[in-house]
């Protein structure tokens, strides 16, 4: 049994036995999410009741893996920008090619950033990319100070010790940075910017406590939607708060759906007038072709070695769905087809992920309704990428006043900022499942080792 394993059994046991058979901790601990903001579209954010656990060494080897294969996305990025070829091939509309050739004023093309990565048995793969920062940053960060100071979590470490994975102090540092790049002389006034669903009528539980922490190392911010922007005598603001920095959480595709280029936005940050974070040049990164160039040994060929060597173990084989040949493991196919004949090992992705399309797996899939996902794939861009084993683990969960014990897909997302990992936290996810459901949500990540007395007396 492997240090993990026994210590998620010990755990688990430590759950059954008493006192804490008795739920009173738990429902205590979702009371205070629910006050602290902790929550999505009304729920929980975190429906389980025990956190994550990595060691160092599975971190360390996710920091360096990370950070090597920021600075290969970076080099594409940059690759891209200078040859129309090569940002074709990314799949950009025309208005998103528009607003990724404005210089947005500093030269670091994402402050903020994560991997989508699978680690199970020894292996490591990241399968996806984001030139964002999606939930997980202020959420796991609150999460992990409520659970370790859960009674459970107080008696586990007396056998482990365990180390908070913290980002919001270097999420505040990276954004002052590119606003000081940009040129800013003086204190900004910052506004997270966020779409707000009709039915929602306050900010997002994750923008609150950014905007609370934000105001209290001295930046007034405000969270605000496009609709609420205004744009005069070159300043941008919401009604009377003048805004000199924009924490972008809109992305680029969802932005261009409901505005044109005329939005104040769009003409602050081509003027130059406010630093936006990130800037509208991440996108090139957002979407998924990013791995189909990282892929090609063409254009890897020139990388440093720590790089071409992170991307040739770390993530698998990609190509943009196309009538085209191309190669696989060294040797030339003819893509369509492939993909026809090799459902069981591949997973059909869509470029971007904008919700109207979704992924398919080959291996959940019979024959007739692969054959039609991938006449889809050639007509809206989507990539076609390796399978990769994803890692599940039992997590306990509070449900209707119960525990219940349920295998959920863990996903780790190494958080970095200007190109530097700072932390990580883990989205958990029923089998076959994805998006926000009352069985999936964050768990708090804490590095785990053992204390000497404990792993002495075991």
């Amino acid at each position: 049994m492997s240090q993990l394993d026994e210590a998620v059994a010990r755990f688990q046991k430590l759950l059954e036995s008493e006192p804490y058979k008795d739920l009173g901790w738990a429902e205590a601990l979702a009371e205070r999410m629910q006050a602290e903001h902790l929550t999505q579209g009304g729920r929980l954010i975190c429906p389980f009741l025990r956190p994550n656990f990595i060691t160092r060494r599975q971190y360390a080897t996710i920091v360096k893996a990370a950070e090597a294969l920021f600075s290969a996305i970076d080099r594409v990025k940059q690759m891209a920008l200078a040859n129309p070829a090569l940002l074709a091939r990314m799949e950009l509309l025309p208005a998103e090619k528009m607003l990724a050739s404005i210089d947005p004023g500093y030269p670091f093309l994402a402050v903020t950033s994560l991997l989508g990565t699978h680690l199970t048995n020894g292996s490591l793969y990241f399968v996806e990319y984001n030139a964002d920062t999606p939930i997980g940053v202020a959420y796991g960060e609150a999460l992990a100070d409520l659970f370790y100071e859960a009674p459970p979590v107080k008696e586990f470490r007396k056998r482990y010790n365990l180390q908070k994975l913290g980002g919001k102090k270097h999420l505040l540092a990276a954004l002052l940075k590119a606003y000081k790049q940009f040129g800013g002389k003086k204190s900004p006034n910052i506004a997270i910017l966020e779409f707000r669903q009709p039915f929602h009528s306050g900010a997002q539980g994750e923008y609150l406590l950014l905007r609370e922490y934000f105001r209290s190392e001295g930046y007034p911010t405000e969270i605000v939607t496009p609709d609420q922007l205004d744009y005069r005598r070159g300043v941008l603001r919401r009604g009377n708060f003048e805004i000199d920095l924009v924490y972008r959480r809109v992305k680029a595709q969802e932005f261009l759906l409901r505005y044109d280029l005329s939005h104040p936005l769009v003409r602050a940050y081509r003027e130059g007038k406010t630093c936006v974070v990130n800037s509208f040049r991440s996108e090139l990164a957002h979407k998924k072709a990013i791995f189909d160039l990282l892929t090609d040994d063409s254009i890897m060929a020139s990388f440093p070695v720590a790089e071409r060597k992170a991307i040739q173990q770390y993530i698998p084989w990609t190509r943009v769905v196309s009538a085209t040949k191309t190669t696989y493991q060294g040797q030339t196919i003819d893509l369509p087809e492939f993909v026809l004949k090799n459902r069981e090992k591949l997973v059909l992705k869509p470029n971007d992920d904008s919700g109207e399309h979704h992924s398919i797996r080959g291996w959940e899939s019979d024959d007739a309704s692969w054959e039609r996902a991938l006449k889809r794939a050639m007509r809206t861009p989507y990539v076609v990428q390796e399978k990769v084993q994803a890692n599940y683990e039992p997590f306990p969960l509070l449900r209707y006043g119960e525990v219940e014990v349920r295998e959920m897909q863990v996903d780790l997302h190494p958080h970095a900022y200007l190109g530097k990992v700072q932390s990580c936290s883990s989205w958990l996810s029923a089998r076959n499942g994805g998006g926000f459901s009352s069985v999936s949500g964050l768990a708090p990540t804490f590095i785990l080792e053992p204390k000497r007395s404990a792993s002495a007396n075991s």
